[in-house]
Parts: C-alpha cells; sequence; structure tokens
C-alpha cells in the first residue's frame, strides 16, 4: 500500500528513481490440516482492512463471495492515515478494534514482531489464538481463503480452479507488474526517466487487456477467477485516483470501451460494487500523500455510471 512519507524515507525508491515495494513482512500460511501451525477454523482469525487500499480490496472481494463472513471476522481502518500509520477510529465505514483494542495498526505488528521496522500494510490477518499476525502477504491472503478454507465454502464456488491454475498465475504477475503496482511506480516515481518507463508499460498492458476482454467476458477459463477479482480494484481506482493523483493521464478507463464494460459488469455483482467506498478511496490517497497533493485538496469528480448496461454477458 501506499505511504504518508515520500518512498525514499520508506526505503522505497531505487536510486534511479524506480519505486521499489516493501517486501512482504509476515508470510505464514493457513492450512485445512492445520500441519503449518495454523489450521483453518471458524472464528480463529480476524482481516484488518482499509476500503481505500486496492491490495485489501481484493481480500475483502473474496470473503463476500466464498462466504466467508461468520468464518473469519473483518474490520475496516480509518482511510486518513498519519505518520503513526492505519489508525482505528469510529467513523462513516470505520471502527475502532473490535478484536484487541489496537488504537493504531502498527501495534499489532509490534505485537508480533518487536523488533519490526517498516510501513504497517493492509490487509492484515491476524490469529487469535496465537496472539500474532499470520500473513500481511496479500498476494496469499485471499489464496489462502480460496483454497485451505473449503469446508466452508459452497463447492460449486472456485475462484481458483485447478485447471486454469497456470493461466491464472501467469495473468495475476503480468497484471500485478503493469498494472496494479504499475499505477504507483508511476506515481511514486522520482525521476521523469522512471516514470515514463513505468507509464508505457501500464498502458501497454491496458491496451492488451482491452484487446483480451473484447473477445472474453472473464480473464480466464470463461468464468470469474482470482484474476478479475484483482485487476478489479485497479481499474474501479484509474479514473477516481491514478489518472490525475499518479499521473497516470494518457487514457481514463472510460476511454476503454470494453475495460469499461468488464468493469461495470463486475461492479454490478455483489461483493463488487457493494465492497467499493469511493469516499474512503478519493479522502485516503488525495489527503495523506502529503508529497503529491501538499494541499490535501479532494477533487469532487469524476462522475461515472458504474450501473449503466454493459452488454457483457454476450461474451459468455
Amino acid at each position: 500500500m501506499s505511504t504518508t512519507v515520500t518512498p525514499q524515507l520508506a526505503g522505497e525508491a531505487s536510486v534511479d528513481g524506480s519505486f521499489v515495494r516493501q517486501r512482504v513482512a509476515f508470510q505464514d500460511r493457513i492450512t485445512r490440516d492445520g500441519s503449518s501451525g495454523y489450521q483453518a477454523e471458524a472464528g480463529r482469525y480476524h482481516l484488518y482492512v482499509s476500503l481505500a487500499c486496492p491490495w485489501a480490496h481484493r481480500s475483502i472481494i473474496v470473503r463476500r463471495l466464498l462466504g466467508l463472513e461468520q468464518v473469519i471476522s473483518l474490520s475496516v481502518v480509518d482511510p486518513i492515515r498519519d505518520e503513526r500509520g492505519w489508525a482505528f477510529r469510529d467513523g462513516p465505514g470505520h471502527t475502532v478494534d473490535p478484536v484487541n483494542g489496537f488504537a493504531f495498526l502498527s501495534e499489532a505488528y509490534l505485537a508480533s514482531d518487536p523488533a519490526f521496522v517498516g510501513r504497517y500494510t493492509v490487509p492484515t490477518l491476524w490469529d487469535r489464538v496465537r496472539w500474532r499476525i499470520v500473513s500481511n502477504d496479500y498476494h496469499q491472503i485471499t489464496l489462502q481463503m480460496e483454497t485451505e478454507f473449503t469446508a466452508f465454502v459452497d463447492p460449486a464456488i472456485d475462484l481458483y480452479p485447478v485447471a486454469w491454475r497456470e493461466e491464472i498465475d501467469w495473468i495475476n504477475a503480468l497484471i500485478y507488474e503493469d498494472v496494479n503496482n504499475g499505477v504507483y511506480k508511476a506515481g511514486f516515481a522520482t525521476t521523469q526517466v522512471a516514470y515514463e518507463v513505468a507509464f508505457d508499460a501500464l498502458f501497454a498492458r491496458l491496451n492488451w487487456l482491452e484487446e483480451r476482454l473484447a473477445q472474453q467476458r472473464y480473464l480466464v477459463g470463461g468464468q470469474l477467477t482470482e484474476a478479475d477479482i484483482r485487476l478489479f480494484p485497479t481499474l474501479v481506482r484509474f479514473d477516481v485516483v491514478y489518472v490525475g493523483h499518479f499521473k497516470c493521464n494518457l487514457r481514463r478507463l472510460v476511454d476503454y470501451p470494453h475495460l469499461l464494460g468488464y468493469a461495470r459488469d463486475l461492479y454490478q455483482r455483489p461483493g463488487f460494487g457493494d465492497t467499493v467506498n469511493f469516499d474512503h478511496i478519493k479522502r485516503h490517497y488525495y489527503y495523506t500523500h502529503d508529497q503529491l497533493n501538499p494541499t490535501r485538496i479532494v477533487p469532487k469528480g469524476p462522475e461515472i455510471d458504474w450501473l449503466a448496461p454493459h452488454d457483457r454477458a454476450r461474451l459468455s
């Protein structure tokens, strides 16, 4: 997730000005049989998320689609973050910490590792039994929900089908590098060259996705999968934040007819649009990235009709 200080201070800028994302700190795994030390069971785990964060958003969507709301509890941090990091406060769409009574997410990190140094990121998966963080690995949290909590999920729902995993993983890697993280590489670049490299890769990949989605409703296998869930959070934030705030302004999402229709198709499904909070998204990015928006003025626009017809069903 992005930071309230400059990437250099967070150790996330290379010598050439490129943004380099902080490595994941907690990478334990939940398994069905508990062989990892963390068994998939109801009521044991709690997910700390931000509605502003695209990395956390994917875990919110997967939890909803799999029907794990009563299995894995969830709470939302305040979208406004300062030098102390994500905070637990009562407010519209966010609450105090219902599990540990922490005031800041940093307390969960330091309880798990007193020597931890770095940013305190969401999503964070907390274990009530061992009283520590299991994982803040946004790539793996959703995959673990999809593969290790199957005892609690309708078997008809499969977001990571075995037959398509190789292609899903391939697509996910491309989307992560050029799109999900690509907007951050453009937005937090500190040299013109680094910015343009990220910018060009981003729009080349969006063009590629536009062509792919002109022929098929979903990214992989003719059905909704983990790949679609990873792309959606970036698309839904694109015109609202990334075009202006991160200088990703060659084209808007609304300039891509197939990508826009695809995003609308997903937005209009339970678990997608109803987990989007544009107020949290806009206030977080524009208010907490002082180095990019020192005035903290939050734009009123843009106006996008997410409920307009999309005609994507014809590609099924």
